[in-house]
Parts: structure tokens; sequence; C-alpha cells
């Protein structure tokens, strides 16, 4: 799981749709498309004997395209378009083939799919046409498994496409259309090590809808959501973040383990934030997301885990994230009115101070709960998970962050109120959510206040919170040594409850403050973030504006972590938390810092250098410490 935060500036539009003028359909063109595929394989493999099997299957996707067009004086459209597209980030999507043999089970596995067309249509002034065809290839993944061994195998495999659709412009800049496209990638041969082949074939239908953006070559194509329908802000975000650290002293480790030997990893994200007004207080939000990587030891070993960025899953292809997409209405009440800067979570424009907002759908707990304006943001501030945010606030969420819920906020002036009910996981680090409404769940409440310090800003918060769970308890795990550390085997409907104390304060205009205190009940299983029972954080944020940078930033920070004694004695006699389990534990509190410099490169592109140090890692003094360093290159657009 990873942060799920706010990460790049929209820029609100003002050309209404019935004023846009003729769109020109000729020169280049970038957008991003969002899809249903399905189809169907056959797929023969020889394991010794021969074992056939034919499959359906279906998934959401999500992809990129690029592409020129040449407009003829008879409005016929002659273009080409390279595109590629990635599968739903669910471990069971990218599916094509299962197949059963004697001694295990051969799995192929769809990565990404691209095609190379060529495109003719139809150009009317604000409506385009076309036929489609051309070159299709797809990267497969062949894994087989069996109680002796296991062997994978990558494969590129071609084959061809053909489609039609429709396309309209939405602004002087931007269209929106609908595809349909047939792939048939005809019939492929693998051969494994263990001597396994296979020969398989498939076919996919895709329905796509896909938003383009016009390229001005001409240099004055500076902001990219201009030429938009008023009631409508696009804007993106890309971030790479990289981290590594040296072999450190271990003389023992476990399943959960941050591994002693020293290791690279990186991961990459991509969002695009599509804002639109529906009416008067009513607008829809859609944050859809490519994301890629490993976070280090594959996102285990630390309480206080080091990259906000990693996911709970391991992606070694883009996935395609639909992240968030909810429904927000708020309701003035009349009055002074105050400005809403654009952003990835807010259309820009006025709003009464006295308001109450409404939101439904999917998206994180943190959207709304817990902000601070020091520390929330990984893709822009601090990394580790127990700066960033609350560590023993167990949060609704699946294994990238992300649940369903609807909230409530009452702002005023000085305060606000919010209150907030999300499903629960069905079980402890999963996708699936429990949908026993209002039976299971989380529901959370916070109160803001607003005041002035020695004529600065600053913010308090504070937020209580109950999960009604299927959860296990350590205690009763560990009174019944039948159940061999089992936690599972004791789950049934829990309670765990807890807090959180938010702190920001401005101590100049370059200058603020931060500090956290988190705690939880500790007796049942971590379901959703990580294995943190109390936390106090804080720390500093300096920007760069006394040494003539005034975009760059400073970032001092420090986390202690602890573990309940049921969670402590759980994990000592060789439990597995979500990210803990060293099969043993010497128990201390893990005790980190972290110091980072963002460097603006331009007003939307900024590189960070990271160090985070982290003492008694996951709890054990018989490890670490550890020396952790990262560096970040953040863009928005």
């Amino acid at each position: 799981m990873a942060a799920a935060s706010p990460c790049a500036i929209a820029f609100a539009a003002d050309f209404p749709v019935k004023a846009a003028p003729v769109f020109d359909w000729s020169g280049a063109y970038v957008g991003a498309h969002f899809a249903y595929g399905f189809g169907s394989s056959h797929a023969s493999v020889f394991d010794g004997a021969s074992f056939n099997t034919r499959n359906h299957f279906g998934t959401a996707t999500a992809g990129v395209q690029a592409g020129y067009n040449v407009v003829l004086p008879s409005r016929v459209l002659l273009g080409v378009e390279a595109d590629l597209s990635f599968p739903n980030y669910i471990e069971s999507s990218g599916g094509v083939a299962v197949t059963p043999t004697m001694n295990g089970t051969l799995t192929e596995r769809l990565d990404y799919a691209g095609s190379l067309r060529a495109r003719l249509g139809y150009a009317a002034p604000r409506w385009l046409l076309y036929v489609t065809g051309g070159l299709a290839f797809a990267g497969e993944r062949f894994e087989y498994t069996s109680p002796a061994f296991d062997d994978k195998k990558l494969s590129l495999r071609t084959g061809w496409i053909a489609g039609v659709g429709a396309e309209y412009a939405i602004g002087p800049k931007w269209s929106a259309r609908v595809e349909y496209l047939y792939s048939d990638y005809g019939r492929d041969h693998v051969q494994l090590g263990s001597g396994l082949q296979s020969a398989s074939t498939f076919d996919v239908q895709t329905i796509r809808l896909g938003l383009n953006r016009k390229i001005d070559f001409t240099g004055n194509d500076s902001n990219f959501g201009d030429g938009l329908p008023s009631n409508l802000e696009i804007s993106g975000q890309s971030t790479y973040l990289a981290q590594a650290y040296p072999a450190f002293h271990a003389p023992y480790s476990g399943l959960n383990s941050l591994a002693p030997n020293g290791q690279a990893k990186a991961t990459w994200s991509n969002s695009l934030y599509i804002n639109a007004r529906l009416w008067d207080g009513g607008e829809l939000y859609f944050n859809p997301e490519l994301v890629q990587g490993f976070g280090l030891s594959d996102t285990v070993g630390l309480g206080g885990f080091s990259s906000g960025e990693a996911q709970k899953s391991n992606f070694p292809y883009p996935r395609f994230n639909p992240s968030r997409m909810y429904l927000r209405q708020t309701f003035g009440f009349g009055g002074e009115q105050e400005t809403l800067e654009s952003g990835p979570n807010q259309l820009g424009g006025k709003a009464n101070v006295s308001r109450l907002t409404v939101q439904v759908g999917k998206f994180a707990v943190l959207d709304i709960f817990d902000g601070n304006a020091y520390a929330k943001d990984p893709r822009k501030d601090f990394m580790n998970w127990s700066i960033w945010a609350p560590g023993a606030f167990d949060y609704s969420a699946d294994k990238v962050g992300l649940s369903y819920g609807a909230t409530a906020e009452l702002n005023q002036k000085n305060w606000a109120l919010r209150f907030g009910y999300f499903l629960m996981d069905a079980e402890s680090n999963s996708n699936n959510f429990d949908m026993h409404l209002f039976r299971r769940g989380e529901y959370v409440a916070e109160f803001e206040q607003r005041y002035m310090l020695f004529g600065q800003p600053g913010k308090l918060r504070t937020i209580g919170w109950i999960n009604s769970a299927f959860s296990g308890s350590y205690r009763a795990t560990l009174d019944n040594p039948a159940l061999n550390l089992d936690i599972a085997a004791t789950r049934e409907g829990r309670i765990k409850y807890g807090y959180v104390v938010n702190l920001e304060q401005a101590l100049s205009d370059t200058v603020g403050l931060f500090g956290r205190w988190s705690w939880n009940d500790g007796k049942t299983e971590i379901m959703a973030f990580t294995d943190i029972d109390a936390s106090l954080s804080g720390g500093l944020s300096i920007k760069g504006k006394s040494w003539g940078r005034p975009n760059d930033t400073i970032g001092l920070g420090g986390a202690i972590n602890a573990l309940s004694r049921d969670h402590r004695d759980f994990i000592a006699a060789g439990g597995m938390g979500v990210l803990i389990g060293d099969g043993r534990l010497n128990y201390s509190q893990e005790r980190l810092m972290e110091a980072y410099y963002a460097y603006a490169i331009t007003p939307k592109l900024t590189a960070t250098a990271d160090y985070q140090f982290v003492v008694n890692p996951a709890y054990n003094a018989d490890r670490g410490p550890v020396s952790i360093f990262s560096a970040r290159l953040h863009g928005e657009f």
C-alpha cells in the first residue's frame, strides 16, 4: 500500500463548449484511455502428456496513446497512432489461460498490450468518424508452479488489430473518443527451462473511452489544462522514487524481515486528475493511475516503512489503478466566501466559508482526515509512513491505499468537524472489502481548530476512530498452542479503536512545525496500514527563500514507534504481522529520522534527495541500524 495523496496542480479553463472554435483535427496529439477487454483463449500444454484448456477472461485496462493526423481538403483524415495498455492492479487481472497438468499448473498472464495502427476517417468541424487497423503486440508471462519447483518465462507475441471509433471535440485542444477494437494474437509457442511446452491462441475485444490533447510545438503550449470547458479541469503527475540501503547487521531473519544484504528498488506512479462540475455544488472526481515497481524487500521489514509510494503489491510492469472516483456535493449557508484553489481533489472557485460538504465513492481515508501542510504527501515531502501519516491509525484501505466510503464536513471560519464511514477490509491486508454494511466498517470523527499564535497560523486536529472488523486476536492466538501462531484461526467480529492528535504551526512565512501522536488498543491484528500501535512524530519544513531558492524545501523529521504488549509477544513468538516478522524479537522501540532536500528544477519539476536512519528496524534490537538513501523525481502537468 502506498500513500494515496494529492500530487499535482490543476488548471482551470474559461472556454465554454459553445464558444469553442472549429476544431483542427490535424497535427500531433497525446492521450489516455480506459477500457474493458474480454476474450477467449485456447492452450495446449505438454508436460509429460498433453493437456488442453479453453478459457474466457475479462479485465479493466488503461493506457496511453500518441498519434499524428493529416486532414485533406476533402475532410478525409489520414492518421497513425501507437498505444500501450495495462491490466488492472487486482491480482487476478491479466490472466489469459490456466492449464492444470500432471505435475503442476501453467498460468499465462498478460503484462501489457499495444498496437501501431493507421486511421482513415471523415473529419467534421466537431466530430471525427474513423476506421483503424494495424499491428498488435502483447507481452506475456508464463508461470509454472508445482510442488517440486517453479518456473517462468516472458514472451512477446504479435498479431493484428482492427476497429472503429468516433471522436468529439470538447474544446480547442481537447477531444473525447469511444472505440471498439478487435485483436487477434495468433498462435504462440513457448518452452520453459523445465522442458514444459505450451502452444496457445487468444483474441480480445475491447471497448475504450479516451481523451486526447493536441500538442503545440510552437512553444506557446505552457498549461496542460488550457482549452477545456469551464466546468472541467484536467491535470496530472508522475513520480519516480528509487531507494537503496547497504548491508547491515542481522544475526537472523524471518519471512517479513528487511533483507540484511542491501538492495535497491524503485517505484513509478503516473496519475490523471479529471474533475467535473456537474451542477451547482455538485462535482465528480476521477483519478486513474498507472503504478509500477517494488518496495524494499517487497514492502516488509519496517513498522515505519521507508516509502509512501511503495505498494503492498509488486508490479514488474505498470498496472491500472482506478484509484479515486467519487461524487461531492457542497451546500453553502451564505455569508462570507473564500477562494478554493484548483488541485487534484479540488475544483477551483468561490465557496461559502460556512458550508456542509458530503462526499461518497472511492477515495483514501487520508484524503479527508489528518491533513497537514508540512508532512502529508510522499510524492512531494516526507517519504516515511510514520512521518507523513499517523502510524497507529489503522485506516481502511486496500493494498494500494484506497477505500469506499461516505464523509460529511461542516466548515466554519475557525473550525471544521468531519465524520466518515468506510468499508473495512474483509481480512487483514486484502484487496477485498467486508460488505456487511454498518455492522462491519470504520467510523471516523475529526475536529479541526484553526488559530493564530504570535501572528502565525496553526491548526490542531484530533481524530477518534473505531474499526468493526473480522479480525484475529494476538492473545487468543498465543493462548492456543495448537493454532501454531495462525492468527487467521481466531478471526471473528472484533472492535479496534484509537485516536490521533495532529499539529501544524507556521513559525514564519518560510518555516513550519508539525507533530503527530497516534495510538490504538493493539489487541487485534492490523487490518490495512502497518504494524504500529503507538507513534510520536514531528519535524520542520523550511522553504528556501533565505538562500535564494524560494521553491526549494528542506525537511527534517523523526518518529518513535511502538507495539502493544500483545502485539510484541505475538511477534516475539514467531508470528507474522502485515509488515514485520523476524521469526523472533528482542523488543525495543523503532526509532527513525528523515531529512530531505527538494530542489525545484522548474515550477512543475522537482528532484529530491532523501536520507533515513532507522534504529531497531521492526522493533528488533538485534538487527540494524539501517541507512536508507532515496532519490525522487516528481513532475506535474
